[in-house]
């Protein structure tokens, strides 16, 4: 699947929208700081939100002009071209990075797990900036189970909303209750239930000028001891299997009943080079960037392996990351 960065019409900035929009954000700002491949060209407007009022002042210019916008959060799955995003990037900073998990504890801070309690008290609202490894290790720290997972995925809750994020047997589906929205192209907040998100492998109804202000999560009672040993577990088999450097993770998702990783390994393009990105010899559903590399490269090594896995397997993958600023960034493959 290649994602656009936006579902609707947009327009690049006009002046007038980019000086409104310089008074609360970065002109001509650099995305590859933000982004995990450590790639790609700037925004034309670069907003960091730490409060509800200039995410206002955000929706009072994009429905004003309809401009383009993009909201990213810690860019661990998102792949930006060099000649970059001719629009505005929205950034939410620590003031919506919040965890709060104190209805679960008790009128002397003590954490109250009995079964007595009502199972709507193991609720968790996280900040859509929250990094899900945080998250998870707070929840575990709070005696609760079914976010472990997280603690491997170096994204925001946010982002994993969006893409229905997931590892290790478990995804987001699996514990969101809801999440709150504010819808930038109108300034306008709702509440919105994790059914009507139509929740799917790697993907939500979620549009790009859609912000993930909260998430609700209904988590089960655990052991404090077992899920720390599962933290542990994860992270070891991520550094396992899993290679560090510049890259967003796996780029394509898992064909029905088989392994994009697989694929690509048996045919033959592990450590498959175009200019400064290549295949991990670790993962081969992974690219890396080298340093000061460039994202059209890592873009033509994503649709090389495409065309070959589909030439010696039959098999078309889709593309897992978000692809922003590309020619054909303005549609949208399913």
């Amino acid at each position: 699947m290649i994602v656009a960065a936006t579902r609707r019409s947009w327009s690049a900035p006009t002046e007038a929208a980019r000086q409104a929009l310089a008074g609360i954000g970065r002109l001509d700002a650099p995305l590859g700081a933000w982004c995990t491949y450590r790639v790609g060209g700037p925004a034309a407007v670069l907003v960091e939100a730490d409060d509800d009022g200039t995410l206002d002042r955000v929706a009072d210019c994009v429905a004003a002009t309809g401009v383009a916008v993009l909201v990213i959060g810690r860019g661990s799955n998102l792949l930006v071209a060099d000649r970059g995003f001719d629009g505005v990037v929205v950034l939410l900073g620590d003031r919506f990075a919040s965890i709060d998990t104190g209805s679960l504890l008790d009128d002397t801070g003590s954490l109250d797990d009995t079964e007595a309690r009502d199972p709507a008290d193991r609720r968790v609202v996280a900040g859509g900036a929250a990094a899900l490894p945080v998250v998870a290790r707070a929840t575990v720290r709070f005696g609760l189970t079914g976010f472990e997972w997280a603690v491997g995925v170096p994204g925001s809750v946010g982002g994993a909303v969006r893409m229905n994020a997931g590892g290790h047997g478990a995804d987001m589906s699996d514990s969101l209750v809801g999440v709150e929205i504010l819808d930038l192209s109108t300034g306008g907040r709702s509440w919105r239930s994790a059914e009507s998100l139509e929740l799917g492998y790697r993907r939500s109804s979620l549009r790009s000028d859609e912000v993930v202000l909260r998430a609700e999560l209904a988590l089960a009672p655990g052991s404090i001891d077992a899920g720390e040993a599962r933290l542990s577990e994860i992270v070891r088999w991520r550094r396992e299997h899993q290679p560090g450097g510049a890259n967003a993770g796996s780029v394509f998702a898992n064909p029905p009943g088989d392994s994009a990783g697989r694929l690509i390994d048996t045919a033959g393009l592990k450590g498959f080079r175009i200019g400064s990105a290549s295949v991990s010899t670790k993962h081969a559903n992974f690219v890396q960037a080298d340093p000061d590399g460039s994202a059209d490269d890592v873009r033509a090594v994503i649709d090389a392996v495409r065309t070959r896995v589909a030439e010696v397997h039959g098999i078309r993958l889709d593309v897992e990351n978000l692809l922003v600023g590309f020619d054909d960034s303005a549609t949208v493959e399913r």
